[in-house]
Order: structure tokens, then C-alpha cells, then sequence
């Protein structure tokens, strides 16, 4: 801790932190040990976290993430999208297909930026806010693969009518991003996806996960 720094503040994003690293919430207890704080400290950073709807304690006393959280977490999505903007038109334009960056929003992917090409005859509409589950799909299949091999590079995923009749698609996930789960990818209309799209859609995920780290 630095004298431009809150300790209090600190101690509260620390549990915060801690909770969002654990699917069953930790009590008092268990909080003071990991903080290395007494309980009366855990105490009070949890009221002033609860008033805020930033976690919430169960009958049984643990403390979880709490709602507020999520709220707080829509408003990245607008930052996220105007950071990603600049590789995903270049994506467009030299891949002459529709590009997108799709996060993961509960067990689904939603799409929360989406470029179409400027130059193409026609090009596959797809708007943002369009989600589809995870299981289905080039984006959220690529996210999936970054899930099962988290310490690899996972490439590419390509899929085929999976979303849409006659569409294709290839997508990759965003590596090395800390609290954004997501990919970058692209959909056309195709009976197969070019061989060179592939290594161009991981080329844009880098550039969008360097814009964001």
C-alpha cells in the first residue's frame, strides 16, 4: 500500500475478488484468514459491500457476489465494444464478411459489436444483441475450446449452418483478458469457410485482447 491508496477500499475489492473466485461464497471466518484481518474488520467491509447490493450473505452466513455486481458489469460491455471497433472493421473489410465480438453472458454468447463490410454485394445481417447458446455456433464454441484448454492457444473454431441455414463460420476466443470471456469471428454466407479466414480471425482476437488488456 502506497499513501495514494485506500486500504479500506483495497480490503473491499479484495473480497470481492475473493468471491467471485468461489461458486459456494465464504464465511467471516474464512474471509478474515485469506485477508489476514480480524473478523470485526471482514464484518464491517461486508455491511458496506451488502448495502450496495455488491454481495450477499445466505441463511447460513456465507457471503456471495451479489447483484450489483452485474449491473456494475453491463456498463463494460459499451467499453468493450468501442475498444474491439477498430480490428473488427478491419476484420470486415479484408475478410469481406460480417465481423462480431461476442461475450459470454450466462450459458449463452451474445454478440456486442458487429461490423459488416462496406464493399461486398451481400454479406450475412446480424445485429448485436443477437445471442444463441454456447454449444451452438462459431463464437461460442471458440469459447468453450479457451475454457477446456485454458493454459493453450486454442486456434480456431469453424462451424457450418449451425445459427443459419447456408452460413458459415469462424471464430476465436480473446486470450489473456482479465474478467472478459469472449470471441472475435466472423459469418457468411458459404459452403466453407476460406482457409484463410481461420488465421485472420485469430490475428483480430489478439488485436482486440491487446486493446483491452
Amino acid at each position: 500500500m502506497t499513501a495514494e491508496t485506500s486500504q479500506t477500499l483495497d480490503r473491499g475489492l479484495r473480497v470481492l475478488k475473493l468471491l467471485a473466485d468461489t461458486d459456494h461464497g465464504l464465511t467471516v471466518t474464512e474471509l478474515s484468514v485469506r485477508l489476514g484481518v480480524n473478523r470485526t474488520v471482514v464484518y464491517r467491509l461486508l455491511a458496506t459491500l451488502e448495502q450496495h447490493a455488491l454481495i450477499r450473505r445466505d441463511l447460513g452466513g456465507r457471503a456471495r457476489v451479489g447483484l450489483g455486481v452485474l449491473r456494475l458489469g453491463r456498463q463494460v460491455h459499451p467499453l468493450v465494444r468501442e475498444a474491439a471497433m477498430p480490428a473488427l472493421r478491419s476484420l470486415a473489410e479484408d475478410i469481406g464478411a460480417t465481423a462480431h465480438l461476442t461475450l459470454v453472458d450466462g450459458a449463452d454468447a451474445l454478440a456486442v459489436a458487429v461490423v459488416e463490410p462496406t464493399w461486398t454485394d451481400y454479406h450475412v445481417a446480424y445485429r448485436a444483441g443477437f445471442r444463441h447458446p454456447l454449444g451452438r455456433g462459431a463464437a461460442g464454441k471458440a469459447i468453450l475450446a479457451a475454457r477446456q484448454h485454458p493454459m493453450t492457444d486454442p486456434g480456431y473454431t469453424l462451424t457450418h449452418g449451425e445459427l443459419e441455414a447456408g452460413a458459415c463460420g469462424a471464430a476465436a476466443p480473446l486470450l489473456g483478458v482479465t474478467g472478459v470471456e469472449g470471441s472475435v469471428g466472423v459469418v457468411m454466407l458459404a459452403e466453407a469457410v476460406p482457409e484463410r479466414v481461420g488465421p485472420r480471425v485469430v490475428d483480430a482476437a489478439r488485436e482486440v485482447a491487446e486493446a483491452l488488456r
